[in-house]
């Protein structure tokens, strides 16, 4: 393994589903950022803080959850 000392951001699509993405590269159509950025880690930590229920949003809505 190697170490991996680029900044990240926290990034969400429309089915608040959640990803990281390297820092100044272009954030992918679809995905938006959710203002946390920092280091691969924290930025981990931080989507295992928020992100508790893994169903897309569309699922949870049909649902009723």
């Amino acid at each position: 393994m190697f170490d991996d000392d680029r900044q990240y951001d926290v990034v969400r699509n429309h089915e608040d589903q959640y990803s990281i993405w390297p820092v100044g590269l272009p954030i992918p159509a679809g995905w938006g950022s959710v203002g946390k950025s920092g280091p691969k880690s924290e930025c981990l930590a931080h989507i295992k803080e928020v992100w508790t229920d893994m169903r897309p949003r569309s699922l949870r809505e049909a649902m009723g959850t």
